[in-house]
């Protein structure tokens, strides 16, 4: 079953990202279609996914993720063409 994970974070902002939107079947395929929409780059990590699926919505991502989703932020900042490669 398809698992998609919405997170915010404001760039400049010290603040950790935030796990907006969390969903299974239907509603992954809207979270999907609704950054798709909007021009959001998606990011594809079930493993991830499955880890920030248990964070409860809204809330900040726990410590032990920051790494990974850092990774995940830089990935989308390059594809916004916010940061340098």
């Amino acid at each position: 079953m398809k698992l998609a994970v919405a997170l915010k974070h404001d760039l400049g902002k010290p603040d950790a990202p935030r796990v907006i939107a969390s969903g299974r079947g239907y509603f992954a395929e809207r979270i999907i279609e609704r950054a798709e929409e909007n021009k959001i780059p998606v990011h594809q990590d079930d493993h991830l996914a499955l880890m920030l699926s248990k964070v409860s919505v809204p809330s900040t991502i726990p410590t032990e993720l920051f790494e990974a989703v850092a990774r995940v932020l830089a990935f989308v900042y390059r594809v916004n063409g916010r940061v340098n490669q």
